[in-house]
């Protein structure tokens, strides 16, 4: 109660600013300058337990909040109501905040409060991070599929899939598997094997940025019989992806 009578005495005539940033995969390696300067300029970062957790001992000193998953109206709410009291807000997500992240839920929820300046800082979703891991399979156009059906119905993800296959895109898949959802890569993979070849070049990335990060190439029949996470990404090439030097590469068509 006094932390809150005292920021409200220093913020009174200070505009209302919340910012929801992207982290990025991990650690502060891959955090941009940007994410991390307004994170060392907030008093209060509100965020999922599991993200908050990664990003105290870099940020010390300050207020967190946090909720498990599935809350996420009621984290957006408690950090809506920590900047009403004057205090300098973050909102945290990992990857970027405005792909599978809190921007969009932040800029709805903030329809209540209307003083409130909303900034989105970006960050580095894990399409990229873990591209990195496995060369360069995002050369040419690609797409990001969740595999949750938390938010998505299955028919909706189904229909993505098929579509992105039959286009002839490279695939990154968030959210491949989970507890209650055991066997959603394989039907994923079962999709795409309708428009590619078993032999398709895919890549899988663990836990980037992280204690057991770890990536793999392989191909889509052998990815369909893979045990992988929510920490997993998971790269799909297209016709134009290749093995090359032990690399995910798909080729651009530059004349060599």
């Amino acid at each position: 109660m006094e932390r809150d009578m005292k920021m409200n005495e220093m913020n009174e005539k200070s505009p209302k600013i919340i910012s929801v940033i992207g982290i990025g995969p991990g650690g502060m390696r891959g955090m941009t300058l940007e994410a991390a300067d307004a994170l060392e300029d907030s008093d209060t970062i509100v965020g999922y337990t599991a993200y908050t957790d990664l990003v105290r001992p870099m940020f010390p000193g300050k207020h967190y909040l946090s909720t498990p998953m599935t809350k996420e109206a009621d984290r957006c709410r408690a950090a809506f109501e920590e900047t009403e009291k004057g205090h300098k807000t973050a909102v945290i997500c990992s990857g970027d905040a405005g792909v599978y992240g809190m921007a969009s839920l932040m800029i709805m929820i903030g329809r209540d409060y209307p003083d409130t300046e909303i900034r989105i800082i970006p960050g580095v979703t894990a399409a990229l991070s873990g591209a990195a891991l496995l060369g360069a399979p995002l050369t040419g156009d690609f797409c990001l599929i969740s595999l949750s059906a938390y938010l998505t119905p299955e028919e909706v993800i189904e229909k993505r899939l098929k579509a992105a296959a039959d286009g002839d895109l490279v695939i990154v898949l968030y959210n491949p598997m989970s507890r209650k959802r055991p066997d959603s890569l394989k039907k994923a993979c079962d999709i795409l094997l309708q428009y590619r070849s078993a032999d398709t070049v895919c890549g899988m990335t663990e836990r980037i940025g992280r204690d057991g990060q770890s990536s793999e190439i392989l191909n889509l029949g052998e990815l369909r019989n893979r045990d992988v996470d929510m920490f997993t990404t998971v790269f799909i090439g297209n016709s134009a992806t290749v093995l090359e030097r032990g690399l995910m590469v798909t080729k651009r068509g530059y004349r060599l």
